[in-house]
C-alpha cells in the first residue's frame, strides 16, 4: 500500500507497538500476557511497518535476519531452566527469584529470562514465515 495515512500511522504505532509488547512481556508472569502474546505484538508492529513501506526497509529496520532470532531465544530460554540445575542444585525450570523487588519491572528471576526468550523465538519465527511467505508473492 502506498497511502500516506498508514505510513504516517505506521511511524508512530511501530514505537508504541514495541513498547506495549515489552509491557506485555514484563507483566507475563503475574497475570495474562508474557513472551508469547508480547512477541506476537512486536511482530505486527514489524509487519505493519511492511505494509506501510516495504520488505526491504523492514529489514534494514530490524538489521538482523529474524531467523537469526530463533537460536537466540531458545539459547535464552535453555539457560533460563539450566541455571538452577548448574548454580543452585534444584530441578531444571525450577524459579529463582531475586530478593529485592526493581522499580520498574517487579521481581527478577529465571521466569522473566524465560518469557524473554519465548519473546525472542517468537518474533524470529513470525517475521521468518511472514518475511517468506510475502517474498514468494
Amino acid at each position: 500500500m502506498n497511502t500516506i495515512i498508514l505510513k504516517t500511522a505506521s511511524r508512530f504505532l511501530l514505537p508504541l507497538l514495541l513498547l506495549f509488547s515489552v509491557f506485555l512481556l514484563l507483566r507475563g508472569h503475574y497475570l495474562p500476557g508474557g513472551g508469547f502474546v508480547g512477541g506476537l505484538v512486536a511482530s505486527i508492529a514489524f509487519v505493519l511497518h511492511a505494509f506501510a513501506y516495504d520488505l526491504e526497509s523492514s529489514r534494514r529496520l530490524l538489521r538482523i535476519h529474524p531467523g537469526y532470532l530463533i537460536p537466540i531465544g531458545m539459547s535464552v530460554a535453555l539457560l533460563s531452566g539450566i541455571f538452577p540445575v548448574v548454580f543452585q542444585d534444584l530441578p531444571f525450570m525450577t524459579g529463582i527469584w531475586y530478593p529485592d523487588s526493581v522499580p520498574v519491572i517487579g521481581s527478577i528471576g529465571t521466569a522473566l529470562f524465560f518469557d524473554a526468550g519465548v519473546y525472542i523465538v517468537v518474533v524470529g519465527s513470525v517475521l521468518t514465515i511472514i518475511m517468506t511467505l510475502s517474498e514468494s508473492s
